[in-house]
């Protein structure tokens, strides 16, 4: 296994010492250390539900806006009519459209990270479900991006919202700040998004909820973190 990793990676695999848990706090001092790369690097936490998504009554998905951002610069494009079209404007979306920006989608022009609708507009956006789904952009009610709100929803995905959905064996991750981000800052985004996870624990979800948990940078080994202290978050 080790021969696969590139000696950089090899290097940082030494900072982190085998075996050990660690709390939060320790681990987001130790991802900080973990810098190689010559860009930000993304702060990216994973976990492992014990839930089966394959019944619905299972299915984690929501959204949450972390308190420091994400760092990234996101695209959002809306979907609205009249005066909606105008509130997204004013809000600050990227693009925004109708019958136009659905036919860019059909010729697969996507050029934003987030699409919010109305839902009037939700029967149009339909069309197009095939091409948005398999990308993780087909607006949802359940991650605030179907709504007649379109400001809020424009405000929240610029300043920091993160969607976020169980795979098909109940792994959930996310990108939580950038490696330049101050410890203090990193801690609160973690947080507010482990407590996100925890309100969204399905009724049907027996046992403990989260099995494991690791933070890494975007080119860096993971952490292992303390399950129980995360679980403890509300």
């Amino acid at each position: 296994m080790s021969k696969k990793h590139s000696k950089r990676y090899q290097e940082l695999l030494k900072k982190i010492e085998k075996d050990k848990i660690y709390s939060l706090e320790e681990a987001v001092e130790k991802v900080k250390d973990l810098k190689s790369a010559k860009f930000d690097e993304t702060v990216e936490v994973a976990m492992q539900l014990n839930v089966d998504p394959r019944h619905a009554d299972q299915m984690v998905r929501g959204s949450v806006v972390l308190p420091n951002g994400t760092g990234k610069q996101v695209r959002v494009a809306v979907v609205a009519k009249g005066a909606k079209a105008d509130e997204a404007k004013e809000a600050g979306a990227d693009l925004v459209g109708a019958e136009d920006l659905i036919s860019d989608i059909q010729s697969g022009k996507i050029d934003f990270d987030i699409l919010i609708a109305t839902p009037d507009m939700m029967g149009m956006v339909g069309k197009v479900g095939r091409i948005l789904g398999p990308k993780g952009l087909m607006p949802n009610p359940k991650t605030g991006t179907v709504t007649m709100d379109v400001a809020k929803a424009v405000k929240n995905a610029k300043t920091g919202q993160v969607n976020f959905r169980v795979d098909k064996k109940g792994n959930i991750h996310a990108g939580v700040g950038k490696a330049s981000f101050d410890s203090k800052k990193l801690l609160e985004n973690i947080e507010e998004f482990v407590r996100a996870i925890n309100k969204h624990k399905p009724a049907a979800a027996k046992g403990r909820y989260i099995k494991h948990a690791a933070l890494s940078l975007t080119m860096s080994p993971s952490v292992d973190l303390n399950t129980q202290e995360l679980m403890e978050m509300k």
